[in-house]
């Protein structure tokens, strides 16, 4: 059983429940996680906030806590092949995939680590007889309430930039998958990282995550996840005044041209669907074509489609299984539920030979034409689902990209540069790729949505802005 890190201590829950942890590759259980809530959350965020105001924490300057936070970094590639097996068991995902997602896990310790001693103050011009600066702090204790589709990545986007700002922070990972988590918090400790900076709590959603996003002690809540939970969350927050940062989800464009360079464009539309079995914030879920070369376009994609491979870590295919029963059934109702409507399926993929039975798999299915009113063109299915949808022009196109209430990613293909810039800069979304596609882009790049897609800023310098606050320092000197 999987203990709580709370204080620099492992702590098992105060009622001794707990949770199990399943493989997605074959549904059984493997092992078993504490179920924290509300009296762990309290002494979770009283730790920390003893850490920033009494404890080794809050007196290390910026430069050492970045030296803390680069020899994390390197401890998380030293132990890069055991994090990648943690991570490809408790998600199902590719072990090429997991391996991807810790080298990202370090290089966000790396990059906040460098720039914990970059943030600068400012001097203000005034009147005569006053000095007037502007200094950046820490908020205090940070609330993290991460999803269960990228665990390793999530921390150090969340994390990273919250303890490069002095913050000590309160890390409630999804009950599907906090083994990283918490194996995580023994390297940091180990490379250095003192008590009570990082408070980790596993538990229910409803019982820990609710805890945490309504305690008074925090100054501030990061949270990935669903629109609902993310508005019960800001609700929560808002009680007591504190800031959220939400990424909410998103039903992201790939908008192709009729010039469009497909031997470039359709392996990154496709990987952009099938990658992480589709359960990502970023997917690119709807392929929107010039009608001219619709089916051009959309026959290249089928091509490519029908050729992904769905299977266990272990066999490191395109996909592997979905995270549990609930979300196996949720996709599975948006394709047969387009299967009933008459939505023609022009590709699947294929689960291999051999996976276990118990398994939550899933074919990779692409749609179309399907109907901008159509579920598939309108919300998020969370899955290896692709939506093709036709447009007529430039300006059709750039309304069918922002018909739906998200906004967080887009991608726009075409070879003339002035269409490319115009179509990007009139497409609502926090992020806009041309002649490429991020799955939320690098560490370097700032990252967030627009409408219910969320607000806020994470990923490159403006999450230090976001992780920190501003006074304003104003001496009278004559």
């Amino acid at each position: 059983m999987q203990k709580m890190f709370i204080g620099g201590r492992w702590l098992a829950a105060r009622d001794e429940r707990t949770l199990p942890v399943v493989a997605p590759e074959d549904g059984q259980t493997f092992d078993h996680i504490a179920r924290g809530g509300a009296h762990e959350i309290d002494l979770a965020v009283a730790a920390a906030r003893h850490a920033v105001e009494h404890g080794a924490w809050g007196r290390m300057t910026a430069t050492e806590r970045g030296r803390v936070l680069v020899k994390i970094g390197q401890a998380v590639l030293d132990h890069a092949d055991e994090l990648a097996r943690i991570e490809a068991r408790d998600t199902g995902k590719p072990m090429a995939t997991a391996r991807n997602d810790i080298a990202v896990l370090a290089r966000y310790f790396e990059f906040y680590g460098s720039a914990a001693d970059k943030v600068h103050g400012e001097v203000i011009p005034f009147l005569n007889g006053y000095q007037v600066s502007l200094v950046r702090e820490p908020l205090g204790v940070t609330a993290h309430i991460i999803p269960w589709n990228y665990p390793a990545q999530m921390i150090g986007r969340t994390v990273a930039p919250a303890l490069a700002m002095g913050n000590g922070t309160v890390l409630k990972p999804a009950e599907d998958t906090s083994l990283s988590a918490l194996r995580f918090a023994e390297i940091a400790t180990a490379a250095g990282l003192p008590e009570g900076a990082l408070n980790v709590v596993t538990g229910l959603g409803e019982e820990a995550g609710a805890a945490l996003a309504a305690h008074p002690g925090i100054d501030f809540v990061s949270f990935t996840g669903s629109n609902e939970v993310g508005a019960l969350v800001q609700q929560a927050a808002a009680k007591n005044a504190v800031k959220c940062v939400l990424e909410l989800g998103g039903t992201s464009p790939q908008v192709v041209f009729a010039d469009a360079d497909l031997d470039r464009a359709v392996p990154i539309i496709v990987k952009a669907i099938v990658q992480n079995a589709g359960q990502t914030c970023t997917a690119g879920s709807r392929l929107l074509v010039e009608q001219s070369a619709y089916e051009r376009v959309v026959g290249r994609v089928a091509e490519a489609f029908a050729k992904v491979r769905v299977g266990t870590p272990a066999m490191d295919l395109d996909c592997g299984p979905l995270m549990n029963p609930a979300q196996l059934a949720r996709v599975n109702r948006y394709i047969d539920g387009a299967i009933s409507a008459g939505i023609p399926v022009l590709a699947q993929g294929r689960v291999a030979d051999g996976v276990p039975a118990g398994g939550f798999y899933v074919r990779p299915t692409l749609f179309g034409p399907v109907p901008r009113t159509a579920a598939l063109a309108c919300e998020e299915v969370f899955g290896p689902v692709l939506a093709a949808l036709p447009f007529a022009d430039e300006t059709d196109a750039i309304a069918l990209a922002n018909g739906t209430p998200y906004g967080l990613l887009a991608a726009v293909w075409t070879e003339n540069s002035g269409r490319l810039h115009r179509v990007a800069k009139a497409v609502k979304a926090g992020q806009v790729f041309m002649n490429c596609y991020g799955a939320g882009g690098g560490v370097e790049l700032p990252f967030g949505g627009t409408k219910r897609s969320g607000h806020g800023r994470e990923k490159g310098l403006l999450a230090l802005e976001e992780l920190s606050t501003t006074k304003t320092l104003v001496h009278f000197h004559g």
